[in-house]
């Protein structure tokens, strides 16, 4: 049998209007059952509700597809898998539009594009233009669970109703040239979140996000086993954001740590770089557990409206570590000051900061309170005017 599986041999119906769930399920279970192969998705509008990947299968969407996810929450699935507490899911939500579990060699590819059909979640937007957070799920275009040798690349994906991306420990994940957007007036729409995942690069991407672009965490109180995030690098990426570019770690997290970021642009109308420990983040029974260590960003421009840079761990607060964070030749411009701050009980210690530019509107380029360490190494700082 060919290793390639056309889904219109599937009774698949690319008009806009047929929901093809089981026209998807029956290629790539064909294509498994033998062994593996690349499923195509060719021109043309494929609605779906949601789609598992298994081993060894490859979802190729083809110059001119548009997947389009189901505006009908019941056409999902809610991921559930043993060690994972799907009822803990962020936002009240653990279903998805492509999954996959426990799942080897799987891939998304092509020049196709992946609409998740965000606003078929909210209720009418208010009068910000921004709509209220729904009372049901929102689906995430893409979460994989436990899988290994995973590859997205190439693919476009917009308006996801919720994170557009979610690895849960995942190892050996490539990210390439993939392009994401999201619908600025929905909620908690994040570009690729990497939880408690090793040897992940993602490079050459596009973010337009309303929240996160790139997120590192480890959300422990959602796994049996100990959540470690490490060998995690994102390289040569644009980052749009109506929140911040890269966040790490909340305070319930587990470890995080060995992760480099570089050659990155951030345009922000909030924040650049954050690593931010309110007692607020804390899911509800949980300990302070987030042991950030040896973070390093270079060659990074940041625009932003607020905090460029900030590092926070609020009063009352006891983690493990944040410590050992490098930031190196960057050029920075902002509303506000960087930011290295501990708490009485969580000093941070051993920030670096080489060859940094920053210029801000604020009072203060750089605060640092209860922390140890802080080496500064040709940093200029300066003050400019709102019209600079």
């Amino acid at each position: 049998m060919s290793d390639v599986y056309d889904i219109r041999d599937f009774g698949g119906c690319p008009d806009g209007r047929t929901v093809n769930t089981q026209a998807f399920g029956r290629a790539i279970d064909a294509c498994s059952e033998a062994g593996g192969g690349r499923v195509v998705c060719g021109p043309g509008e494929w609605v779906t509700g949601s789609v598992q990947l298994r081993s060894r299968v490859e979802l190729h969407l083809a110059n001119g597809c548009r997947l389009i996810g189901s505006p009908r929450l019941e056409d999902y699935v809610r991921l559930t898998a043993e060690g994972f507490h799907s009822e803990l899911g962020p936002e009240k939500s653990a279903h998805g539009l492509i999954y996959a579990i426990d799942a080897e060699e799987i891939a998304i590819t092509g020049s196709g594009t992946i609409d998740g059909s965000g606003a078929a979640f909210y209720d009418a937007a208010g009068p910000s233009g921004k709509f209220e957070k729904p009372e049901t799920p929102r689906p995430r275009i893409v979460m994989f669970y436990r899988c290994r040798d995973v590859r997205l690349e190439g693919v476009r994906m917009i308006d996801s109703p919720c994170w557009t991306v979610w690895l849960m420990r995942c190892e050996g994940v490539q990210v390439h040239r993939v392009a994401i957007r999201g619908d600025r007036r929905l909620r908690n729409v994040d570009g690729i979140d990497v939880d408690a995942c090793r040897d992940v690069t993602i490079s050459d991407c596009r973010f337009d996000t309303e929240d996160d672009c790139v997120v590192l965490r480890a959300m422990q109180h959602l796994y049996d086993e100990p959540a470690v995030c490490e060998n995690v690098t994102v390289t040569n990426c644009v980052m749009n954001s109506g929140c911040q570019g890269v966040r790490i770690g909340c305070p319930g997290d587990g470890v995080i740590r060995r992760c480099a970021l570089s050659n990155l642009v951030i345009r922000s109308e909030h924040n650049g770089i954050v690593s931010i420990h309110p007692h607020h983040y804390l899911p509800e029974g949980r300990p302070a557990g987030a042991d950030i260590s040896n973070i390093l960003f270079s060659n990074i421009v940041v625009d932003c409206q607020q905090t460029p840079i900030r590092i926070e761990v609020e009063e009352g607060l006891a983690l493990p570590r944040v410590a050992d964070l490098s930031f190196s030749d960057m050029a920075i411009r902002s509303g506000g000051p960087c930011l290295v701050q501990g708490s009485s009980q969580t000093i941070v210690r051993n920030v670096r900061f080489s060859n940094v530019q920053i210029a801000t509107t604020g009072d203060d380029a750089i605060v640092c309170r209860r922390c140890q360490g802080v080496k500064l190494t040709n940093v200029e700082l300066s003050n400019r005017k709102e019209t600079d």
